[in-house]
């Protein structure tokens, strides 16, 4: 009697060790999966700076990153032009952002295609005829890994036009208003994928034999990035030392960019790789940082991931290549 007792205890107490060591287990693979997470989410933008009073204007802003830098800005308290290419979609996205705390009166949309040039005119020039200055700009919208070879009305590739051309005329567009603002700043979002690009042949960029499922977005990409440091260049040689352009990686994020990716880009394969990417929030961080953050103040022509500074591509840094960009890209949108 007392030896079953005692195996009794014994058999209780090897019970208890093994629950203490699931349990042990447990919370520490919480505490990874936590750290994993924070680390996948990157930089957060944590600085309590205001925007109110400013003027902005963010492309692509009815979705993904650029809603959600949308969303900061405003309840920061700037006044935010949303550049989209759908009314439709954009007062679906005022819808959502004022259920989230947006003031409605501080979202105005403005319909804008980038890649149509004559929509991006029609855009800048209603802005400018809104407002004595902007603040801000991000070139926000962008297309990915477009599954087709495809011209514009304008007559040059479907990406490079989206993602480089559109946006470099709506800067060139704008720019007088930003010029006009105490502290302009621009900001391109490009990608880490521009580092995949090799240099740039302007010559044949618009034709069918440069098509490729992922070149074409990782050399507009890397366009982004050598727009940003030649017009910061070039405006810091006009004497202006106010407006700043930066261009950023956003990180790999669960956005709308993924839609042409077949298979990958849909659910459920979005669903279970979702831990291992940022949100949208996330991935908007950076341009919030670049906007509005008191320690990029001056900083410019420079690239930047997860709020801090990184390094561009070597290709990216070719300061001779940058201003060939910049020259074509003026002829190529009609700026004399």
């Amino acid at each position: 009697s007392w030896i079953s007792v005692q195996e009794m205890d014994e058999s209780h107490s090897d019970g208890d060790c093994c629950l203490c060591s699931l349990a042990a287990w447990a919370v520490g693979a919480a505490i990874l999966l936590f750290l994993v997470r924070k680390w996948i989410k990157g930089g957060q933008f944590t600085e309590r700076a205001s925007a109110k009073g400013k003027v902005a204007a963010v492309t692509g802003a009815n979705s993904g990153l650029g809603l959600e830098t949308v969303r900061e800005l405003n309840l920061r308290g700037a006044k935010v032009y949303m550049m989209c290419r759908s009314e439709e979609r954009a007062n679906e996205a005022k819808i959502k952002l004022v259920r989230m705390g947006c003031d409605a009166t501080r979202l105005i949309f403005e319909q804008c295609d980038l890649s149509k040039f004559a929509s991006i005119r029609a855009c800048a020039k209603r802005i400018a005829q809104a407002e004595s200055h902007l603040d801000i700009l991000i070139n926000n919208a962008g297309i990915m890994f477009y599954p087709k070879f495809e011209l514009t009305e304008d007559k040059h590739e479907m990406t490079w036009q989206s993602n480089h051309l559109g946006p470099f005329l709506l800067t060139e567009l704008l720019l007088p208003l930003v010029e006009k603002s105490e502290e302009g700043r621009i900001i391109n979002v490009s990608s880490k994928l521009h580092e995949q690009s090799g240099p740039l042949n302007l010559d044949t960029i618009d034709e069918k034999k440069s098509f490729g499922r992922f070149a074409p977005y990782n050399r507009s990409k890397l366009a982004n990035v050598m727009h940003a440091r030649e017009l910061s260049r070039r405006i810091r040689a006009r004497g202006n030392n106010t407006v700043t352009v930066n261009s950023l990686h956003p990180g790999v994020c669960a956005s709308d960019l993924s839609r042409h990716l077949g298979i990958l880009g849909k659910k459920p394969f979005t669903t279970i790789s979702a831990f291992f990417i940022k949100t949208e929030r996330d991935g908007a961080q950076t341009s919030l940082a670049l906007a509005l953050s008191k320690k990029v103040k001056g900083v410019s022509g420079c690239y930047f991931s997860d709020c801090a500074r990184k390094s561009e591509s070597t290709v990216a840094l070719d300061d001779l290549a940058c201003k060939q960009l910049y020259d074509y890209s003026r002829k190529a949108v009609g700026i004399e």
